[in-house]
């Protein structure tokens, strides 16, 4: 398992609509237990004043992120490995 990073830019005009899709998000993770895990998500103001985010996920694959978006009707911007996850400063 490897920690990523998904970044969503602009992905909803609204909380309403941001707090659903971590809803979908929840609800997906739990039916694939085995190959990802939801561990913090930020959610981003972007500059038009839509919502984005990033997500953190320990997870099996890039694949496993992609199909845990599809299924949940998310998009991905941008997957992004961690390289030291866990590591201290």
């Amino acid at each position: 398992m490897q920690t990523y990073l998904v970044v969503r830019r602009s992905a909803w005009a609204s909380k309403q609509a941001q707090q659903a899709a971590d809803e979908r998000s929840d609800a997906q993770a739990a039916r694939m237990v085995n190959d990802i895990e939801s561990i913090r998500s930020y959610v981003l103001e972007e500059c038009d004043r839509t919502l984005g985010s990033v997500c953190v996920f320990v997870a099996s694959s890039p694949e496993a992120v992609r199909r845990h978006a599809a299924a949940a009707d998310l998009p991905v911007d941008e997957i992004v490995r961690v390289a030291n996850a866990g590591a201290a400063r």
